[in-house]
């Protein structure tokens, strides 16, 4: 398996202060395939912001290399080399 990096896109709705506006996110995760990356989006925006997957739409899913994830801890997983 060999595990990549994507870069996923959207817009969430967010309520800071119970106005819904629609704002767009940008999140960097590691996953095997683009399936496994968007469950992962689902997932930490729904416990982190308790928002359901029908107030999470995704716009684009992307491979990119890991030197250009935003994160450093994404960036530093990749340099790891076993256990």
């Amino acid at each position: 398996m060999d595990v990549k990096v994507f870069r996923v896109r959207g817009v969430a709705l967010f309520s800071p202060d119970k106005v819904r506006v629609w704002q767009p996110f940008t999140i960097d995760v590691r996953a095997v395939k683009k399936e496994d990356a968007l469950e992962k989006v689902y997932s930490d925006l729904g416990s982190k912001h308790k928002l359901k997957r029908a107030h999470i739409k995704i716009v684009e899913v992307t491979e990119i290399s890991p030197d250009k994830a935003k994160y450093r801890y994404v960036r530093d997983l990749e340099k790891i080399e076993g256990w």
